[in-house]
């Protein structure tokens, strides 16, 4: 399996991972909320039972485990034959239940624990004070979070395993789906291409000694075949470029660089001829100076071979092709306007969908090569856009990083204006 595979892999097997251990541990999570929520709110209400007996029923000569009982007559406090804890009885609550006669209820977190005070007025004007110390309730909360978190410690550890084991067994599927697909079209295109040329060379053979000495209409069938064989050429290295770009790494810092001026300049050159032919003005706009671009020279070549191409297509006879490139701080900006059949704005992100025919395509596109064109500039770091109106030409314009700024060059400008007959539509 190649780098950018292995690492769409790697993502979907982490993102799987991951929410099958969120989904884990968020379990965990809200069941150790959930049940230290259920033993507080039970030992708060143990406690309130606990105090309100205690001041209801307890005397100072008896107090349950972990408690006081202290009685105010109005005049003195009588603590009772257990030493109360230092800050105990509380005064101001005795004083002010003996005025107002209502409950009063108090929590006091000093010495390192929490107490729970209720003061209430008993029958015959006597005020009492029970004092409950929470201790060993506290220190069972503690437990409980102690033991919470190693469980949730390791649930965590399970989860991260158990969502790596999903993971890798659900995006098995996937890889073998990708290494297939990839080896296919591989496969295919390696397979297809010596038995197309050979079919072409042997059509372009007949068709030579068609016109010395066959009949029209025999002639006539041997371009068609020719048409056929080139077309299907095209496929077939559209296919392989495809693959290959999905199994090259992403990052092309670290190629080569590329100098666009002479590659742009050459399929400028291949292009002249047709363009005379059709009878279309060829104007380009270039810098002297090399510009230079990390990236695949043949990938490359392809995206301004292919630009050009699409515009002459495109262009009807007495229309006009401008080409330029030029450096734009740190990007080279490659621009190939035409006056050709455009194409509705809205459309202008669908043209780079793989298969995505525009009107008038007919049977001499089969919308690869743009998409593959995008696929080339993205694996670059570059980006393409694309800006059109119909019947008023469409614009390319394509960024690629460039290896270090360019200074300004000078710029030679050419205009090569010839006819030619218009060629099928997008």
């Amino acid at each position: 399996m190649e780098l950018v595979e292995q690492a769409m892999v790697r993502r979907a097997r982490l993102r799987i991972g991951l929410l099958v251990g969120l989904a884990i541990g968020g379990l965990l999570l809200t069941a150790g909320g959930i049940s230290y929520a259920v033993l507080v709110r039970s030992q708060e209400a143990q406690i309130q039972r606990e105090l309100a007996w205690g001041t209801s029923h307890a005397t100072i000569a008896g107090p349950p485990a972990c408690s006081w009982i202290f009685q105010y007559d109005g005049v003195r406090v009588d603590t009772g034959v257990n030493p109360p804890p230092p800050g105990f009885p509380l005064s101001a609550a005795l004083r002010t239940v003996a005025d107002t006669g209502h409950v009063h209820l108090d929590t006091v977190t000093r010495n390192g624990t929490t107490y729970h005070v209720r003061t209430e007025a008993r029958d015959g004007g006597i005020v009492v004070q029970a004092v409950f110390d929470a201790r060993f309730q506290l220190s069972d909360r503690r437990h409980l979070l102690l033991a919470f978190a190693l469980a949730a410690t390791v649930g965590l550890l399970v989860a991260v395993l158990t969502g790596a084991l999903v993971g890798r067994r659900a995006v098995a599927p996937l890889a073998e789906a990708l290494t297939r697909q990839r080896r296919f079209i591989a496969d295919a295109s390696h397979e297809l291409r010596t038995p197309i040329a050979q079919v072409h060379i042997r059509a372009q053979v007949m068709a030579r000694r068609a016109r010395t000495g066959g009949s029209a209409a025999n002639l006539e069938d041997l371009d068609r075949l020719i048409g056929g064989t080139r077309r299907l050429g095209e496929i077939v290295d559209d296919l392989l470029l495809s693959a290959q770009l999905a199994a090259a790494p992403a990052d092309r810092r670290t190629d080569p660089p590329v100098d666009l001026t002479v590659l742009v300049g050459a399929a400028v050159a291949a292009e002249t001829e047709r363009a005379a032919e059709r009878r279309i003005a060829l104007a380009v706009d270039m810098p002297t100076e090399p510009l230079p671009v990390p990236g695949v020279e043949s990938a490359l070549r392809r995206v301004a071979g292919e630009l050009l191409a699409n515009a002459l297509a495109h262009t009807p006879p007495g229309g006009r092709i401008d080409v330029s490139l030029r450096a734009a701080g740190d990007y080279a900006e490659f621009v190939v306007a035409d006056t050709g059949d455009g194409f509705d704005q809205a459309d202008a992100r669908r043209i780079f969908d793989r298969f995505h025919r525009g009107a008038g395509a007919g049977e001499h596109r089969f919308g690869l090569g743009l998409a593959l064109l995008q696929e080339v500039v993205t694996s670059h770091r570059g980006t393409i856009e694309a800006q059109g109106r119909p019947h008023q030409g469409a614009v390319f314009t394509v960024r690629l990083p460039a290896t270090r700024p360019s200074p300004p060059a000078e710029r030679v400008s050419g205009i090569r204006r010839l006819r030619a007959r218009q060629l099928v539509g997008r």
